[in-house]
């Protein structure tokens, strides 16, 4: 399999951002009705933005500090969304396991894009370049 990218889609960091956020929609759906209009949107506005910063970072590349800042955002977006999954734990709408786990991803979703963040010029679009770098681990 080629590490080749070509789109946001094919960056681990965006495919890891996904799942977590359509695991979130997932579990969100078993919350107390009260929260529907609370914690369930705002735990998965965050966990989609997460995403679609991402997706508009990628297509800012020409421009370092467009791609650095949109990339910021879907960090602070992930940050955010541990927030929302701490309120989920403390308020028992999720058990400590998932809360744990949800955590984590999050943690190494934040990695990822910090690792590119400080890595940035690697991903940015240059004059007369044919591909796009690997993506870190």
């Amino acid at each position: 399999m080629s590490n080749q990218v070509r789109t946001y889609k094919d960056l681990r960091v965006y495919q890891n951002a996904m799942e977590t956020a359509m695991e979130i929609f997932d579990l969100t759906k078993s919350f107390p009705p009260a929260e529907r209009y609370s914690l369930v949107d705002q735990i998965r506005r965050a966990s989609r933005s997460v995403c679609s910063n991402i997706a508009e970072g990628w297509r800012k590349r020409r421009y370092k500090a467009a791609f650095i800042a949109k990339w910021n955002d879907a960090e602070g977006e992930a940050s955010e969304t541990q927030v929302w999954i701490e309120f989920s734990r403390r308020c028992k709408y999720l058990a400590e396991e998932t809360c744990a786990r949800l955590d984590d991803k999050y943690e190494q979703i934040i990695s990822q894009l910090v690792l590119m963040i400080n890595d940035a010029d690697k991903w940015l679009i240059k004059a007369n370049e044919s591909q796009c770098p690997r993506e870190p681990k």
